[in-house]
């Protein structure tokens, strides 16, 4: 018989102590449930763990869950990439509790000794291990690429989200390696309750901030004609954390597209978008695009725009998706996930219309980072019980045999698509 897990709380300066006698628990959607060792695996590398303020920790003992007295602080874990969690952490909001940091916040406990998080792995990619990266190097590689594209407004802004934000994706421009990412559009589309680089004043702050300007098209092809000419696994990618919605700018990406592949046919060229702008995709994939990523939350038409809050309709995403298919582009869905709303019933029978209407390559699954309580108060109920992370998982794997899922975009399968 496996041992107990136990519960974990924090004090008021952020120190960490497990609760002897008294079993974890987790929470999905509105759920809160006792975890095994059997739905857990241990803490990852690269993982972080932090203490929830306003919130205290849950626990059971016995047949009851309660509060531990103190009050004591819920804790949780920040999962690195690559893995999916399963359960949210458990807590109870005390009155006045301020909004939430936008984290992916995991359940977390100690078992034999060790901490484990209830997650499961889903993809293996050693590119994006955090040693790789933020390394004492940095700011002599980033001089070297200003010498080499001088006057560039973007390596500029690259530069500071690499040294500020320590975004990969900007990093990896001057490492000379891999998925580059080049933001190119200020504004955006929709209003995502969850925007990671724009937020309302009375909410929680967004992690980074937003591009200011508008990068020409040859400012945008100096720069990803430097990277896909000489990086192994080179792919450039429109659609960072740190700007609006990339398809706005449809005429500026693909006018550097065309320049891009007039000067060099290396590596892969891929859009992160919402794909609500069709006419601008199509542009962009008329251009030479290889590959598409759609940020994309629930296949529901309501739940959908309660949390875009979109200009547009989620009968344009498909469109958009329906038209880079045709075309022979790569696509994959960024599935934003959440523990006890993507598996609810209605959801999951969603989701299986939708990628039998749409026929795409890859689901990427991305923790939401966002305050469980403002998220789920946003979304519209269910009256029915989630079937489970995992669950869900696997019969979308039955049902789509040659639909791959992971975390991320596959230089191999995108490029020989």
């Amino acid at each position: 018989m496996m041992g107990l897990v136990t519960a974990l709380y924090a004090d008021s300066s952020g120190n960490i102590f497990d609760a002897p006698g008294y079993q974890a628990v987790g929470r999905s959607g509105c759920a809160t449930v006792r975890l095994s060792a059997d739905e857990m695996i241990p803490l990852p590398k690269g993982a972080e763990l932090m203490f929830l303020p306003g919130r205290t920790a849950l626990a059971a003992r016995e047949n009851k869950i309660e509060p531990l007295a103190g009050p004591l602080l819920a804790v949780a874990a920040m999962l690195p990439v690559g893995y999916t969690r399963t359960y949210l952490p458990a807590f109870h909001r005390q009155e006045g509790a301020p909004p939430l940091p936008l984290f992916g916040y995991t359940a977390v406990a100690l078992y034999k000794d060790e901490m484990y998080v209830a997650a499961m792995q889903s993809a293996a990619n050693d590119k994006w291990d955090p040693a790789r990266y933020n390394t004492a190097d940095l700011p002599r590689r980033i001089a070297r690429v200003k010498k080499d594209l001088p006057n560039n407004r973007l390596v500029e802004h690259l530069a500071h989200c690499s040294l500020k934000w320590h975004c990969c994706t900007a990093q990896n421009l001057f490492y000379r390696r891999w998925e580059a990412g080049i933001p190119v559009s200020p504004v955006c589309n929709a209003n995502c309750l969850g925007c990671i680089s724009l937020q309302p004043a009375e909410c929680c702050p967004a992690p980074q901030s937003r591009i200011a300007f508008h990068p020409t098209a040859e400012e945008v092809a100096e720069v990803g004609v430097y990277h896909l000419s000489g990086a192994p696994d080179a792919i450039i990618s429109f659609g960072q954390g740190c700007e609006g919605e990339p398809a706005l700018a449809a005429g500026t990406i693909a006018a550097a597209v065309r320049r891009i592949r007039a000067r060099t046919g290396r590596g892969i060229i891929n859009i992160n978008t919402n794909a609500g702008y069709t006419d601008g995709i199509a542009q962009i994939v008329d251009a030479g695009l290889n590959s598409m990523r759609v940020s994309i939350i629930s296949a529901r038409p309501d739940a959908y725009q309660a949390y875009y809050r979109a200009g547009y309709r989620l009968d344009d995403v498909k469109a958009s998706i329906r038209y880079a298919k045709a075309k022979g582009v790569y696509v994959s869905l960024n599935m934003l996930l959440f523990p006890g709303f993507n598996d609810r019933p209605e959801e999951a029978a969603a989701w299986f219309d939708f990628l039998a209407e749409t026929g795409v390559d890859m689901v990427q699954l991305r923790n939401l980072n966002l305050d469980p309580d403002l998220f789920l108060t946003a979304m519209p109920p269910s009256s029915a019980e989630p079937i489970g992370v995992r669950p869900f998982l696997a019969e979308l794997a039955h049902r789509f045999p040659r639909l791959r899922l992971g975390s991320f975009t596959e230089y191999n399968f995108a490029k020989h698509k």
